[in-house]
């Protein structure tokens, strides 16, 4: 204790404890400072107040007026000072303007005058402050003083130590650098090292979210377009429903009208069979050539059945018809292309009549036993080699009348001579197929019309033909689909 040099250089603080006899570990922390500075050392600083549990020895009212105005005018005071010397630093150093200070007058009365002490002179002193030089340099060194310490740092609470795993270990583990131009000792970088030293893996993949809104979008506008084709594909549905009713109620009203004109007609040829009748049962008593006019109930019934067939024929043409402007152009064609029953024009404008396609080449035989070509003649005046009918007496015959043909035998000779003529083969002289069309010799003259009955018929009856005409008038054609 009385030693001398006892006195210790070390730093170190001493241990200090609070009130309670804990030790004051923020002591570090406060070095430096003043009492009154607020440090936060202790966890109980990073508690809210109104969660600690000493709420209570804390007041938290509200400050009276008096404080408030005392506070104000430190504020205030602390403002301006820091105002002022902001300002004033601005302004030069060396040369002082502004107000000067007042000069003093002093008076002064000398002590001592050289031993003479028989008159003593008052003098009155005037202190004027010195005008300073502003080019001058300065006098004294400024040294600058070492900074206070600053604010103690945060405290930082460390969670308590732990084992480190694979997955830690592996998110701190930083690979080597890998050069993507540079290899000077030539190794074989593996993909994985030189894709892990690109540190593409290190940050995350971020997708913006205007990819989804526009997925979103998309599907909205798909969802919207299917909903207006589905509403518009109800909309044509029913616009082709009520057409088809329309056309059903139109086809109705038409078969009605056709049933009540048939009934019409019934009723009237009923009328007119009775009244037949009777006319027949009052002429059949007095003879006449023409009692064979009436007809029979046999003849209008069957005339009944031909018009009610006609009518269901062409109800059926005009159903198909229907049907057809109902198709579409290929189930057209294909329907019409199953149809047997058409004719040969329609068949080549569908493209169904095609003539046989056969390998061979079809050549006419009669062209190869004419003998043409410079050496039968060339640059003549006529171009023919052959007449045309090579039979001269049948040319005679036709148009150059002969005079030894008598006037009795006119008839006779102009017969066979027709006959004759229509025998020969005129045409032969140029040269004779050898095989002709197959069923072209056995072929007849068709009647077509029946004009031979019918010559029969008005030579063996002329009264037959008279009858004949007058049922053709009453009975009318059966017209055709067209006509319909």
């Amino acid at each position: 204790m009385g030693r001398k040099g006892s006195s210790s250089t070390s730093n170190a603080l001493a241990v200090q404890v609070d009130a309670e006899g804990k030790v004051k570990y923020d002591a570090i922390a406060r070095r430096g400072h003043s009492d009154n500075r607020i440090v936060h050392a202790s966890f109980k600083d990073l508690i809210p107040l109104r969660q600690r549990v000493d709420m209570g020895e804390i007041s938290l009212d509200r400050p009276s007026e008096e404080e408030v105005a005392e506070q104000m005018e430190k504020t205030k005071n602390a403002l301006a000072n820091l105002v002022s010397g902001a300002v004033a630093a601005q302004k030069p150093k060396n040369v002082k303007g502004g107000s000067r200070a007042e000069p003093t007058f002093v008076r002064y009365t000398p002590a001592n005058q050289m031993g003479d002490n028989s008159r003593k002179n008052d003098r009155i002193m005037k202190i004027v402050e010195r005008q300073q030089d502003p080019m001058e340099p300065p006098k004294f060194k400024h040294k600058k003083i070492p900074r206070g310490p600053p604010s103690p740092p945060p405290p930082i609470m460390h969670s308590p130590p732990r084992k480190l795993t694979a997955e830690d270990q592996e998110a701190w583990k930083i690979p080597p650098p890998v050069s993507n131009w540079k290899n000077p000792k030539g190794y074989t970088v593996p993909l994985d090292k030189r894709l892990a030293a690109d540190g593409r893996g290190l940050q995350d993949v971020t997708i913006n979210d205007k990819f989804a809104q526009f997925a979103e979008a998309l599907f909205t506008a798909d969802r919207h377009a299917r909903e207006e084709v589905r509403l518009r594909a109800q909309m044509q549905q029913k616009l082709a429903e009520k057409e088809k009713a329309q056309k059903e109620e139109h086809l109705r009203a038409l078969a009605q009208k056709a049933r009540e004109e048939r009934a019409t007609s019934s009723r009237r040829d009923s009328r007119a069979v009775s009244r037949s009748r009777s006319r027949s049962h009052s002429v059949s008593r007095s003879p006449s050539p023409y009692s064979d006019r009436s007809r029979t109930p046999s003849d209008d019934e069957q005339a009944a059945r031909e018009r009610e067939r006609m009518r269901r024929e062409r109800r059926q043409e005009n159903e198909r018809q229907l049907r057809q402007s109902r198709m579409g152009t290929e189930r057209r064609i294909q329907a019409m292309a199953r149809e047997q029953n058409r004719d040969i024009s329609e068949k080549v404008a569908l493209g169904l009549a095609k003539p046989t396609q056969s390998s061979e080449t079809m050549w006419d035989s009669r062209l190869f036993n004419q003998t043409s070509g410079m050496d039968s003649g060339f640059n003549e005046d006529n171009p023919y080699d052959k007449p045309l009918f090579a039979a001269q007496d049948a040319i005679n015959s036709i148009y150059r009348p002969r005079a030894q043909v008598d006037a009795d035998d006119d008839e006779g000779g102009a017969e066979g001579e027709m006959s004759r003529i229509q025998k020969s083969n005129r045409f032969e002289v140029l040269g004779k197929a050898k095989e002709g069309f197959r069923g072209a010799a056995d072929a007849e003259v068709s009647n077509l019309i029946g004009l031979r009955q019918l010559c029969n018929r008005i030579t063996a009856n002329g009264n037959r033909l008279v009858m004949v005409l007058f049922n053709s008038r009453k009975t009318p054609l059966i017209p055709s689909a067209s006509t319909v």
